[in-house]
């Protein structure tokens, strides 16, 4: 193989599959990327057997061929060399090397053969459906965030993507993630091609990865899925991931329907509020109480350790008075998702679920548990 091409190109295109590669594995060809020259461009492959991505960027092929060498040893050199270089890459005659060549600089790096690398693609793929990147994009980020950490819990180690249909029939592209103590549910319309699709969950290494391909807004993607895999093409790249292999629970059952207390409250106000009284508290008690009464709010953080903190911001409330508690980075996290200068929490008691909404945006809801204060 022999190859050469752009070093901003090259760049570009390794900064997006190296990343997928684990940097400790017992397995050799894991640690490497492969690529493959033919024609007038350069194809670049990386998995951990769960997710791959394969990105193609163009190049002058002198000598066709593949060969795989260790991911983030190429990328670092790659990113060390200088802009506006043009990059060499040469099995030659040797195949257990590949040189690397830029200007004076020279590396032989140590490569693998492409026949032992993996492939995780095969299979048929029963749906297939575009989506804008925008539309995806809130998708992802709206719920993201309420992916769960624990890996006991593996179902709830991803986001859950289904199909559902809307209050006037309408079919809806719904997106969930919880871990128990909240709940990010956010839809957009359902794309044509979604129309029986399996309910997925998608891994959470795949989520971010895919938050990073969408860069631009303006992006199209299209998705293809099966029972146990999903595959994202945004551009010259190609995600693949496999499912999470588990049932999602019916979250549908914690959403309150029943909370009859309203507050509103100006969402920037109310984040810097919570943000502000919650520097006194620790790591493991990350409760603030909040006191609702007849259009005010008062926030309170207790902290044996270090001490006391009061906050009173105004708010629309005209029901009975209320003290509930929260997760202070739970609630951070929820009201940096609202757009809108208004935030609606919808509550019942203090040991019940409340539900958040961003005032104008119905595709998007949170619920978030109480804690005891």
């Amino acid at each position: 193989m022999r190859v050469t091409v752009e070093r901003a190109a090259l760049l570009k295109s390794l900064g997006r599959v190296h990343r997928v590669v684990e940097r400790r594995t017992t397995i050799p060809i894991l640690s490497n990327i492969l690529l493959r020259a033919d024609g007038a461009s350069l194809q670049m492959k990386a998995t951990d057997l769960d997710i791959e991505v394969v990105e193609t960027t163009p190049a002058t092929v002198v000598q066709p061929g593949a060969t795989t060498v260790p991911a983030h040893v190429v990328y670092d050199i790659v990113r060390k060399l200088p802009e506006g270089s043009e990059i060499s890459l040469d099995t030659g005659s040797d195949s257990g090397t590949m040189i690397l060549s830029a200007g004076r600089a020279r590396f032989t790096l140590q490569t693998l053969p492409d026949t032992d690398f993996p492939d995780i693609t095969a299979g048929e793929m029963s749906h297939t459906f575009s989506l804008s990147g925008a539309a995806l994009k809130k998708l992802i980020e709206k719920t993201q965030f309420a992916i769960s950490l624990e890996e006991t819990r593996y179902y709830l180690n991803g986001i859950f993507l289904h199909t559902i249909e809307g209050e006037g029939g309408e079919l809806k592209l719904r997106a969930v993630a919880t871990d128990g103590h909240r709940l990010a549910r956010a839809e957009i319309e359902a794309p044509e091609g979604t129309v029986g699709m399996p309910g997925v969950i998608v891994p959470r290494k795949a989520v971010q990865e895919l938050q990073r391909l969408l860069e631009s807004d303006e992006a199209g993607v299209d998705i293809e899925l099966s029972v146990n895999k999903i595959r994202f093409s945004v551009g010259q790249t190609i995600l693949t991931s496999k499912l999470i292999d588990g049932t999602f629970p019916d979250y549908a059952r914690v959403i309150p329907s029943g909370n009859d207390k309203v507050m509103q409250v100006d969402t920037a106000s109310f984040g810097k509020a919570v943000d502000l009284v919650s520097t006194v508290s620790s790591e493991r008690g990350r409760a603030v109480k909040l006191a609702i009464g007849q259009d005010q709010l008062v926030l309170t953080v207790n902290n044996p350790d270090s001490g006391s903190a009061t906050e009173e911001i105004p708010v629309g409330y005209e029901s009975d008075p209320l003290e509930i508690g929260f997760n202070a980075r739970y609630l951070l996290d929820i009201t940096s998702q609202i757009e809108s200068g208004n935030a609606r929490f919808e509550l019942a008691d203090p040991g019940s679920p409340t539900l958040i909404r961003d005032d104008s945006d119905d595709a998007t809801l949170y619920v978030l548990m109480p804690m005891r204060v």
